[in-house]
């Protein structure tokens, strides 16, 4: 079956493309690879919150019962809708089925990377990637993280630890952290840093010789770590984000899901992306589209700051 034969402008992915583009869009995000994603329904979801839990209490025999403590509270997950669209020539369609199908091998693999970019550049800095401005109408993103430690007052590995310090000594709500997000320059910093003499000079020794040169490490001070150079929103962001780390609750302090997987869509009429007709252009458009839904806890998160 040729993947562009249709009579409705519209063709689904062969399964094993689709699924490729949903896994590469959970798996090369770095928040994903810390935190686990669940099912949402479409449209807003709503979670119960407990800001202090319920304490139990022991009852002697024939005693009254007491209230129980806790106060809970609800919070919202909200869509967001994140799409490629790329441009062919209309004489592709007309290509054997071998290099249609290469074709749409090709726009998975490039568009999946760019929809799973899209999910931590949004939950993190609310970046609109197309052209790095800020959606300054979302309010909810961990940018927004009351906590933050600067780096340069002190070794990097320190101020790590500064920073999981802060959630842990809480005296409101104590966190335990469960992951780390890292630029990749914050990893080469921590994979140069050296042990030292008994005068304090550096010894020419790695402090952390598993951390190589910073590529491919999953573990740091005994946390997940995932690395990728959205956590500072680089490239696509207009103006430096500053951040270059996150440190907290991965798995309980996001929420988010893949709310609708939708099928590629062919188009062959009008003008899809404001590039002019596509008739009058001899082209075709294919369009992938897919809905995240993210709420994100940020008093259960610091973020690791540049001046």
């Amino acid at each position: 079956m040729a993947v562009f034969s249709t009579n409705d402008a519209k063709v689904l992915l062969p399964r094993n493309i689709a699924n490729g583009v949903i896994t590469k869009a959970q798996s090369t995000a770095t928040a994903p690879k810390l935190s686990g994603s669940e099912p949402q329904r479409f449209g807003e979801t709503d979670y119960i919150i407990f800001d202090s839990f319920p304490r139990a209490e022991f009852v002697g025999e024939g005693q009254p019962k007491s209230a129980t403590t806790g106060a809970f509270r609800s919070v919202t997950a909200k869509p967001h809708k994140a799409q490629v669209t790329m441009r062919f020539n209309e004489e592709v369609q007309w290509a054997s089925e071998d290099y249609q199908l290469d074709i749409l091998g090709q726009l998975s693999a490039k568009g999946g990377e760019a929809l799973s970019r899209a999910l931590d550049l949004g939950m993190y800095h609310r970046i609109q990637p197309l052209d790095g401005s800020v959606i300054t109408s979302w309010d909810n993103y961990l940018d927004a993280a009351p906590s933050s430690i600067q780096l340069g007052k002190g070794e990097l590995d320190q101020s790590i630890r500064e920073a999981a310090g802060l959630l842990v000594n809480s005296t409101t709500n104590p966190i335990t952290p469960t992951g780390i997000a890292l630029d990749p320059s914050l990893v080469w910093e921590l994979g140069n840093l050296q042990t030292k003499n008994a005068d304090g000079t550096p010894s020419g020794v790695q402090r952390y010789p598993n951390l190589g040169i910073g590529t491919n490490i999953d573990s740091f001070l005994g946390l997940n770590v995932a690395v990728g150079n959205t956590v500072s929103g680089r490239p696509e962001a207009a103006a430096d984000t500053k951040v270059r780390g996150y440190i907290g609750d991965f798995q309980n302090g996001i929420r988010w899901g893949v709310q609708r997987e939708l099928p590629v869509e062919l188009i062959r009429f009008g003008d899809p992306d404001g590039q002019g007709d596509l008739k009058r252009q001899n082209q075709i458009a294919l369009r992938l589209e897919i809905v995240y839904g993210w709420y994100v806890f940020t008093e259960r998160f610091a973020k690791l700051v540049v001046a």
